[in-house]
This record gives C-alpha cells, sequence and structure tokens, in this order.
C-alpha cells in the first residue's frame, strides 16, 4: 500500500516539474544599436564644444558672432539627439521589464500552487517518516525503492520552495529597476525640454543679428566685407584641392557634358542669383559666386548633382556646414548652410546620393542651401548647369 500513495505523489511531483520546466522565458533586447548611437553622438558634441571653445579665442566679428550661434545651435540639436536616443534605450529597457514582471508574477503564481499542491498531497496521504518506511517494507527492495522514491519528493519539494523564494527576489529587484528606470526617463525629459529651450534661445539671438545686419547700414558693410575675406580663404582652400588628383572608382562621365543637364541639388525657391547684385536699400554691390535655394522648410535632404568623390564635409567660416565634391577634371561642387551631414570626407558618391541635411547655419536668408560649381578655382554660373524648371 505505501508503495502505491509514494508513487502516486511522485507522479504528482513529476508532473509539476514539467509545468514548472514548460514557462516561457523572457527574451532579452538587444540594445548595442543604441550605443553605438549614443557613442557617436558624444563624440560629435565632444568635437562641437572643442570647436566653439577655440573660435572664443578668434578675435570677434559679426560673421563669427553668427557662426557661434550656428556652432551652439548644432551642439544643442545634437545633445537633444542624444537625450532623445538615451530616452528610446531607457523606454525600451522599461518595457523589457514590464515585461518581466509579467512573467515573472505568472511564473510565481504557478509556483505557489505546486507549494499549494504539494502541501494538499502532504497532508491527504500523510508524510512518511524513514523509521515509516522501514517498518511498512515487506523486505529490503522495497525499503530501497521506498526510500529513493521519497528521497526524489523531498528534493522536489526543496527545489520549488527555492524558486519560488528566487522568483520573488527576482521579481523585487526588477519593480526596484522599474522604478528607476521611471526616475531615469523622468530626468531626461527634463533635461530635453531644457534643450529645446536654450534651441529656441539661439534661435531668437540668431534671427535678432540677422535683423540687426540687415537693417544697419555699417552693420550690413561690415558684414560684407567679413563674407568677401571668407570667399577668399575658400579660393585659397580649393586651390590647395587641385594639387591633389582624385581617381574615382567607376567609369566618369566628364561634368562638362552634363552642363544644363544637371538635377538640382534640392527642390526650392531660388532666393539669390549668381554674379553681380546691388543691394535695393543700401546700393552696395556684391558678388555671389554661387546661388541659394530655399526649400522652405529644414530637415530636407541635399543630394549630389554628378559623382565624385566627397573631398570636404566639415564647418568652414562663413559658409556654416560645408560639403565640397571632386568630381574630377578639376570640376567641383559646394554645398552650404547644411545643418548635418550625411556624406563623410573621401566617400565616394553617385549622382542623386544624399550627402546632408539643409539647414541655415551661416545664411543669411534662413533655412536654404548655398551651391555652387567650379572648374579650377572659377566659379560657374550655377544656372546654366542645372536642368531648366
Amino acid at each position: 500500500m505505501p508503495c502505491k500513495i509514494t508513487a502516486r505523489v511522485l507522479l504528482i511531483a513529476i508532473i509539476l516539474t514539467s509545468l514548472f520546466l514548460s514557462l516561457p522565458s523572457i527574451p532579452q533586447q538587444d540594445i548595442s544599436e543604441y550605443e553605438k548611437r549614443l557613442a557617436k553622438l558624444a563624440e560629435q558634441i565632444k568635437e562641437l564644444q572643442a570647436k566653439i571653445k577655440k573660435g572664443e579665442k578668434e578675435e570677434t566679428s559679426i560673421l563669427s558672432r553668427l557662426d557661434k550661434i550656428g556652432l551652439n545651435k548644432r551642439l544643442i540639436r545634437k545633445e537633444i539627439s542624444l537625450y532623445n536616443t538615451r530616452l528610446e534605450k531607457a523606454n525600451k529597457e522599461l518595457a523589457t521589464i514590464k515585461r518581466s514582471i509579467s512573467e515573472l508574477k505568472k511564473k510565481l503564481e504557478g509556483e505557489k500552487k505546486s507549494i499549494e499542491k504539494i502541501l494538499v498531497t502532504m497532508y491527504k496521504f500523510g508524510k512518511f517518516s524513514f523509521l515509516q518506511s522501514i517498518f511498512q517494507a515487506k523486505d529490503m527492495g522495497t525499503f530501497i525503492s521506498e526510500n529513493k522514491r521519497l528521497t526524489l519528493l523531498a528534493q522536489y519539494q526543496r527545489d520549488i520552495i527555492s524558486g519560488y523564494v528566487n522568483t520573488l527576489t527576482e521579481l523585487n529587484t526588477n519593480e526596484e529597476a522599474q522604478e528607476a528606470k521611471k526616475e531615469e526617463i523622468s530626468t531626461l525629459n527634463q533635461n530635453a525640454k531644457q534643450k529645446n529651450q536654450e534651441l529656441a534661445a539661439q534661435e531668437r539671438k540668431n534671427k535678432a543679428l540677422i535683423r540687426e545686419i540687415k537693417r544697419d547700414r555699417s552693420t550690413h558693410i561690415q558684414t560684407l566685407e567679413e563674407y568677401k575675406e571668407r570667399s577668399e580663404q575658400l579660393q585659397i582652400f580649393i586651390k590647395n584641392l587641385l594639387e591633389k588628383e582624385v581617381s574615382l572608382p567607376f567609369p566618369l562621365v566628364p561634368l562638362y557634358e552634363k552642363k544644363g543637364k544637371l538635377p538640382w541639388p534640392v527642390e526650392g525657391k531660388l532666393i539669390t542669383r549668381f554674379g553681380i547684385q546691388r543691394h535695393p536699400r543700401f546700393k552696395t554691390i556684391t558678388m555671389n559666386n554661387g546661388i541659394e535655394i530655399s526649400p522652405g522648410k529644414k530637415g530636407i535632404i541635399v543630394k549630389s548633382v554628378h559623382p565624385g568623390k566627397v573631398v570636404y564635409s566639415d564647418y568652414f567660416k562663413g559658409y556654416g556646414n560645408l560639403i565640397i565634391i571632386d568630381h574630377g577634371m578639376t570640376y567641383y561642387s559646394l554645398y552650404g548652410h547644411c545643418s548635418d551631414f550625411l556624406a563623410k570626407k573621401g566617400e565616394f558618391v553617385k549622382a542623386q546620393h544624399p550627402i546632408a541635411f539643409v539647414g541655415d547655419f551661416g545664411s543669411l536668408e534662413g533655412v536654404s542651401l548655398y551651391f555652387e560649381i567650379r572648374f579650377k578655382t572659377k566659379p560657374l554660373d550655377p544656372l546654366q548647369w542645372l536642368r531648366r524648371r
């Protein structure tokens, strides 16, 4: 009789064990992609901070003030991106913790039921002691068999109770982690909000300076002189580029064969033209080496007009974020006032390849793209090279 009772208890234990082992495992979220993005943003922020610090040591001018505002705006945008990426990561982690808590609660409930069934079974059939098993055994073989079953049952009981305690501890740890993650998200939201306010302040500062340049004649003239100086610096830079021969890894269609057929780098309204310009109010004369195109809003993608190699992709005084593409045979295209880059220096691009985003960095006309085409150091009228619209 005792042999039958113990076998029945062991059968229940085995069934419960199989149920316990069949509980679903908690999936782990891969957050390495977030870590890469955060590392890249941290590096960009460090570079911008260094540029701003370097600019503070230089002589103050109208354009340097404009550049400093542009660099600060870009820095703040990167910091906002950093906080937003941290928020995405924290929300992913919070969602994982919540799923883990839900699974742990289900697991805990299952273990509680297992313990309850063990207690009911032990109460119903009685707990066999070592002496009882000896006295009730008909022979030594039966005793050894019974003792093994009882040992397995006792071990199972300990495992179930130990598992319950471990699950409870893990649940408490996850609930604490959930609260900590919620506090982290709250802090990140506050920091992002503060950075957005700082960005708005820089935007107001930028607009105020541009109004001053456009309204005050002396400030306007000083700005034109500084632009002329920056244009000469760009001329020298391109002259240095001519000394570096570029070989393209794909068949080259000479740029001069595409005259009048090049795609526009961005769709938008033409707001400044190439050549000599006369200011309607101050009657000043300026020479524009390129054109400006306004798409009406930030974030529009700028595309390369022809295959080539990116030979410059960085901040350039007076032009904001500037990209220069060498198209071979000493032809170049230039893209200024960008908010951010999509193509790096040294990268080979094809026609209509995304290279940057339209911005207002260093622009007196608001959100716009500054665009030039040059043969050697000579500026060419881009409208003669782009398709007619």
